[in-house]
């Protein structure tokens, strides 16, 4: 299915939807940048005082040299960390979002000259693609940020399959995971008081218009964002202000006032839930590390 024909049916759909990875054109990309170094928004900081804290230990279970292979890099700013520990021989950046991607990437180049470094623009959502040149010994698929959590988990179990068949029985996967908590501590850092997270939800529609020839009017949707404790996840939704009709070429959807886009779920685990999800993908050996407080677990993975 192309991304045209995703999103029409999405947005037809009797509870319209869109998927999350509309989220990363440029725009997308940098103010999500934004939301990373927000306050409220603990993931990126408390990951990266996990990696800080057991660093060491993580590099030593994994070794040195190796190909480290990263999808959704975003700005590679993660591996860039994980590249000083490991050194490894290659560096493979997998994200959507070509411009952003190339321009990451050339970053790292010069940060890690020793590193051969591949940038490979990717939908995680399909079967992903390496390079023929990339060594198949020693992989490990990076994959931080608790992005897993976008995928409703049957789709969680299908994309960790396909990073296990990225990999020989001497790879691993170093995944990072959101955990259950308080309800007020996720919904702050999905509802920012600065509104970088609303700016970012709306921008989705100007994507999308882009897609799809659509006429959205971003002003006109409201940002929602609340923890479904029935299904232990985030949700964030665009709300209609006014009762609007959205066309593009060849269709049409009227929204009333108060319908809503459902545009994420972020789904929170427990651990012991995480570690089953990962076996049933093909991983049977896990090492854990988490923070003081038990909010987010960094996973090493292996077949």
């Amino acid at each position: 299915m192309n991304a045209q024909t995703e999103i029409i049916d999405g947005l037809t759909r009797s509870a319209a939807c869109l998927s999350p990875k509309y989220f990363y054109d440029a725009a997308g990309s940098a103010l999500f940048e934004q939301i990373t170094q927000l306050p409220a928004y603990y993931l990126t900081r408390v990951e990266r005082q996990i990696m800080v804290a057991h660093g060491a230990e993580i590099a030593q279970c994994i070794g040195t040299g190796g190909t480290v292979i990263e999808p959704g890099a975003g700005n590679c700013e993660k591996a860039r960390a994980l590249c000083e520990l490991l050194c490894p021989a290659r560096f493979v950046a997998l994200d959507i979002s070509e411009d952003f991607l190339h321009q990451a990437v050339a970053g790292l180049r010069a940060a890690l000259p020793g590193i051969a470094v591949s940038a490979v623009v990717a939908d995680l959502t399909h079967a992903i693609a390496l390079p023929v040149d990339i060594p198949m010994p020693r992989r490990l698929v990076f994959y931080p940020g608790s992005s897993i959590g976008n995928f409703d988990p049957p789709y969680a179990q299908a994309l960790l399959a396909r990073m296990r068949s990225l990999l020989d029985d001497d790879g691993a996967l170093l995944i990072g995971v959101d955990l259950v908590k308080q309800d007020a501590v996720l919904n702050a850092a999905y509802d920012d008081d600065q509104g970088v997270t609303a700016a970012f939800n709306r921008n989705v529609l100007t994507h999308v218009n882009r897609l799809i020839g659509s006429n959205f009017v971003p002003s006109q949707w409201l940002h929602r964002a609340f923890f479904n404790a029935a299904e232990s996840r985030m949700e964030m939704h665009l709300e209609a202000t006014v009762d609007t009709l959205v066309q593009w070429p060849g269709g049409e959807r009227r929204f009333a006032r108060s319908e809503r886009i459902h545009t994420e779920n972020s789904y929170k685990y427990r651990i012991e839930d995480f570690v089953a999800l990962l076996r049933r993908a093909g991983f049977l050996q896990t090492q854990i590390w988490t923070d003081s407080d038990h909010w987010f677990a960094v996973l090493l993975a292996r077949p």
